[in-house]
């Protein structure tokens, strides 16, 4: 008797455990960039890149195990990079101007109000 209610609570935690790991990673690369470049979409004029596409974009960078990176490339030839929370979709921005070598902390976002609906 005590070895079956030792399995039905070791198949328990297994089951518990099987369910925490698919909330870790709530957030996707592909809904990390959605919801980045729906941001950029909303937050930066886009017409100067009408005529030349290639001076605004919106890419993916690296992934660590806690967040997505994803870059903004301006016009204007300054970065935004965003971290984007794997698990709460908290997005850190930071802006980086390459001329004059200077980073700044540029806000946060969820991620969650720039993903459309589905």
């Amino acid at each position: 008797m005590k070895h079956i209610a030792f399995s039905f609570i070791l198949a328990i935690l297994l089951f518990c455990s099987c369910g925490n790991n698919t909330t870790k990673n709530k957030i996707t690369a592909e809904m990390a960039y959605e919801g980045v470049s729906n941001y950029c979409h909303s937050a930066y004029d886009w017409s100067i890149a009408k005529e030349n596409p290639s001076i605004m974009y919106v890419q993916m960078g690296e992934e660590t195990d806690s967040a997505y990176q994803v870059v903004f490339r301006s016009y204007t030839g300054a970065f935004v990079n965003f971290y984007v929370d794997k698990i709460s979709g908290t997005t850190r921005m930071e802006e980086y101007v390459p001329t004059l070598d200077v980073r700044n902390e540029a806000g946060t976002i969820n991620l969650f109000d720039y993903l459309e609906k589905k």
